[in-house]
């Protein structure tokens, strides 16, 4: 137990390339012992198919506990997100692009949240 707090987990990134390459410079780019990379730069010719593995992967491996995801790109796999809340980690937070401005109402975190409390718990 003490070991994999001391190792550290990993953010993943699945977005455009804009959103990637800003993450990649952050320095968040690892590949794990498969050479597996922890990020999809999603482009006009990658699949929903590839989008949705990429997402299953990303949420089985044990070095990764945070995933970004664009918010048009988790438009795309929104039944698998919604389906896939059973276990808070790897915590998936939706972020803008540079295309497409973020839109609260689509996030389903914040939707979540919002169905937790009332209103009048926040007075």
């Amino acid at each position: 137990m003490a070991i994999a707090a001391a190792q550290g987990k990993l953010i993943a990134v699945i977005g455009d390339e804009d959103t990637c390459v800003g993450f990649l410079l952050g320095g968040i780019g690892e590949y794990n012992k498969k050479r597996d990379p922890n990020f999809l730069v999603v482009d006009k010719n990658t699949s929903v198919q590839e989008i949705e593995d990429t997402y299953k992967r990303f949420s089985k491996r044990d070095d990764i506990d945070i995933i970004l995801i664009n918010q048009n790109i988790a438009e795309q796999i929104r039944h698998i997100i919604d389906s896939d809340n059973d276990n808070p980690l790897p915590a998936v937070l939706e972020i803008p692009s540079k295309d497409h401005p973020y839109d609260p109402a689509k996030d389903s975190v914040l939707r979540r949240a919002k169905g937790l409390y009332s209103a009048e718990d926040m007075r």
